[in-house]
Parts: C-alpha cells; sequence; structure tokens
C-alpha cells in the first residue's frame, strides 16, 4: 500500500470515530491528509512531518514582534535579549505540549476545553482568545499597512483596507491543497531570514556582548516600569496565545498511525519540527532588537519606537543604502505570513469552542474587519505615531490573554486520565507550571504599575 492510500485509510477511519463519537476533527477538510512515510530514512519522515511548525513559528515574528524589538533595542540596548531568549524558550516548551495534546487525544485545545469545562468557563476562554485573535489581527493589519506605506507610497488608511482582501489569498491557498499553504508561508519566512541576515552581518554587532545580554538577566528589566512594559510586550508578541491552539489543530493533518506507536513516533517528530523552527523565528526577534540597538541606541537615537522612523535612519546609520529597503520586504512578507495563522486560529477556536462553522472567507473578513476600524481611526485621529503605540499595545493585550490559554494546556497534558501514556512527566509539569506561574507574576506586576500610576 502506498504512502498516499495509508492516508486515505486512516484519514477516513479517525474521522468516522471522531463523528461516531459526536464530534467532528479539527480542520476537518485537511485533518490526516498529509501522507507520512512509513519506512526510508529519518530526514525522509521528518520532512513529511515539517510545516506546522513553520507556521506556528510566524506568529512569534510577525508585525507585533517588530514593534516591542525595535522599541526595546532603540530604547535599552541589547538588555532585554534575555527576555527574547526567556520566551523563545517557553515557547519551544509549550508549543511541543499543544503538539503533545493534538496528537495524543485527537483534539485541539478549544476542543478540549469545550470537553472538559462547564459551559461558563469555556465561553470565558473563548471570549479571551478571540480578543487575543483581534489583537494579533490588528498589528498585522498595521504592519502590512506601513509597509505598503514605505515601499510604494500607499498611505496607511489605504494599506489597512487593502489587507482585507488577504482572505481570498489564504482561501486559494487552503483549496489548493494544505502543503500549498505551507510552502507559501516557507517560502516568505525565508524572504525574512535572508534580509535580516544581511542587516545582521553589516551591522557587525559585538557578539560577547550579545551572548551575555542573552543569557544573564539584568535586575532591571523588572525594577523599570518603561522597560518592564516592552518586556512583557515581548513575551506576548513571542507567546502568542492563538499559536497553542492553532499547533494542537495543524499537527493532525499528518496521516501517522493512529496507535500509541504511531502517536508516539508523531510527537517525536513534531517537537522536532517545531524547536527547528522556533529557533530561526529566535534569530529573527534578536536580530530586529541587534540591529535596532546598533542602529539607534549607540548612536543617541533611543526615541526610535516607530516602523516608519526605523525605515527612515537605517540605511545612513548602517552605511547600507538597501538596508531600509530590506527591512521594509521582511515587514511586508512577516504581515502577509501572519494572515495565514490568524486565520487558521480564527476557525479552529470558533469551530472547537461553538462548534460553529462559517465560511472561510466570511470568517477572515469578519476578523480583518474588526481589526481595520481602530486602525483607520487611530491613523484619522493621531497619525503614525498613534499606530505605532497601538502596535505595542496590541501585544501587551495578548500577553494578558496568554494565562487562558497556558493554565488549560498545561492542566490537560499533566493529567494522566485525559492524556493516558502520554501525559508529561512531573519534572516537565513542574517546568510547565512554573512557566505559567512567570507569565503571570509579569502579567499582574504589569497591572499593578499600570493602574497605580
Amino acid at each position: 500500500m502506498s504512502d498516499a492510500e495509508v492516508a486515505a485509510v486512516s484519514r477516513s477511519a479517525w474521522q468516522f470515530a471522531r463523528t461516531d463519537a459526536g464530534e467532528q476533527p479539527s480542520l476537518r477538510e485537511v485533518n490526516a491528509s498529509i501522507a507520512v512515510p512509513q519506512t526510508g530514512l529519518w530526514l525522509r519522515r521528518l520532512f513529511a512531518f515539517m510545516g506546522p511548525g513553520y507556521m506556528v513559528s510566524v506568529g512569534y515574528m510577525d508585525p507585533g514582534n517588530w514593534a516591542t524589538d525595535l522599541a526595546g533595542g532603540a530604547q535599552f540596548g541589547y538588555t532585554l535579549l534575555f527576555v527574547i531568549m526567556l520566551s523563545n524558550l517557553m515557547a519551544i516548551l509549550l508549543q511541543a505540549l499543544a503538539a503533545r495534546l493534538g496528537i495524543a487525544t485527537g483534539r485541539d485545545l478549544a476542543q478540549a476545553c469545550r470537553a472538559y469545562y462547564p459551559r461558563p468557563v469555556n465561553l470565558l476562554l473563548w471570549f479571551a482568545c478571540e480578543l487575543a485573535i483581534i489583537a494579533c489581527d490588528l498589528a498585522e493589519v498595521i504592519g502590512t499597512a506601513i509597509a505598503l506605506q514605505l515601499l510604494f507610497g500607499i498611505p496607511l488608511i489605504g494599506g489597512a483596507l487593502i489587507t482585507a482582501l488577504d482572505a481570498f489569498l489564504v482561501l486559494l491557498l487552503m483549496n489548493r491543497g494544505f502543503r500549498y499553504l505551507e510552502a507559501f508561508v516557507v517560502a516568505l519566512l525565508i524572504v525574512i531570514f535572508g534580509c535580516f541576515a544581511v542587516q545582521i552581518f553589516v551591522a557587525a554587532p559585538p557578539a560577547g556582548t550579545i551572548l551575555h545580554s542573552m543569557f544573564v538577566p539584568s535586575s532591571e528589566i523588572v525594577t523599570n516600569p518603561a522597560m518592564l512594559y516592552i518586556a512583557i510586550g515581548i513575551i506576548g508578541a513571542t507567546v502568542m496565545p492563538h499559536n497553542l491552539y492553532l499547533h494542537s489543530s495543524i499537527v493532525q493533518t499528518r496521516a501517522y498511525e493512529r496507535t500509541d506507536a504511531g502517536k508516539r513516533d508523531a510527537i517525536r517528530w513534531a517537537t522536532t519540527d517545531s524547536t527547528i523552527a522556533l529557533i530561526l523565528a529566535l534569530f529573527v526577534n534578536a536580530s530586529i532588537l541587534i540591529v535596532a540597538a546598533v542602529a539607534f541606541h549607540a548612536t543617541g537615537h533611543q526615541g526610535v519606537a516607530e516602523i516608519g522612523q526605523a525605515f527612515e535612519l537605517l540605511s545612513p546609520l548602517l552605511g547600507l543604502s538597501v538596508a531600509s529597503i530590506l527591512f521594509a520586504i521582511a515587514l511586508l512578507a512577516s504581515g502577509l505570513n501572519s494572515t495565514v495563522t490568524a486565520t487558521l486560529a480564527g476557525q479552529i477556536v470558533m469551530e472547537g469552542f461553538l462548534r460553529l462553522r462559517f465560511p472561510q472567507w466570511a470568517r477572515r473578513l469578519l476578523t480583518r474587519g474588526v481589526a481595520i476600524v481602530p486602525v483607520i481611526v487611530v491613523t484619522a485621529l493621531y497619525g503614525e505615531k498613534g499606530t505605532g503605540q497601538l502596535l505595542v499595545f496590541s501585544q501587551v493585550i495578548l500577553s494578558m490573554q496568554l494565562p487562558f490559554a497556558v493554565v488549560p494546556l498545561v492542566q490537560f497534558v499533566s493529567d494522566k486520565k485525559k492524556m493516558g501514556n502520554f501525559a508529561i512527566p512531573r519534572g516537565v509539569a513542574a517546568l510547565a507550571w512554573v512557566v505559567a506561574a512567570i507569565i503571570l507574576v509579569l502579567n499582574f506586576k504589569l497591572l499593578f504599575d499600570t493602574f497605580a500610576g
């Protein structure tokens, strides 16, 4: 039997079992649709599982990250590199747990919440996640609109309206098959990576200082309210709550054997895939902050916080004529790429919590419309500076929603009654709860500082 035939049999059997149990599989139109070779070199099997991790990594280098990383690098130099490293390690752990939940139980995180929590709790979690998706979409609209303005001179309001068309791009790719969607994402990730590799090479930052800042934290991160605000924004922009829902679903697009051995194998490959992809995201996030530190903080331009300011100053300060163009191209690729994750996450959350199914184009236009309105209003009232501040604020909102996704995820994967033999060991569970506690403490600290003045 060929790999494609195995995939077809696995998909039909699995979907029948889920339907018989009264629950549709997550993203049923693509569930178990990608063949996985049963034999052959390990590299061939790894390639079959590669894709979901890179789609998830998109959320870790979206336009929201640019705003927080730029502000952090320009104001505080390399100090917040430790926060980027810490948040990326958190992301690697949490995304591995999300993949484990989806593969082991056959449910995405939203479906698991619906199955095990009472309805009022589910509605609260659904609302929090929808708010996170809107905040993420807000960042994508602003980032894409700014990139279009920088590259083609399109006004911000016009660029924001153009972003509504991305609904049809995602729909076209989904109709061609999930692998086409993954290929689109990977191609744009290569563009982003290449643009920043050139800028880092030209910036030539001090390696020793970077390594020290990345692995040795400064107490000022917590004691300085302005630095803490940016730090929590970085965590919110890096560890994105809706990505946990997304990853727990799209790992199920692989037609692995739905047996204990097959699931165990799939968890190992999916974890490898997401870890490699998130290391790439770490490079991009660190690069944005490092370039900002070299170009702005070290030259006395600590006030640079808006992406437009960075675009204008980057080429003359780095001494590379194409530096600003590369910066804007990477921003546009980032904004386009992020539309994929927000679209899929929105569909997963809506179907998982409420069992409501909307056409993809309708769901996309609705979410994007909610994000476009505040961008247009803020741009009209406050101009580019207002949109820059709104971009950073959207990432803080994302961070505030993190506990509503992280706590249920850790609770589920730690429970042997729900996970069986796939429940995480006590040591991993303890580490996961520590991560959840760090997120909660930082959020409460930010709220206290904000409302206490």
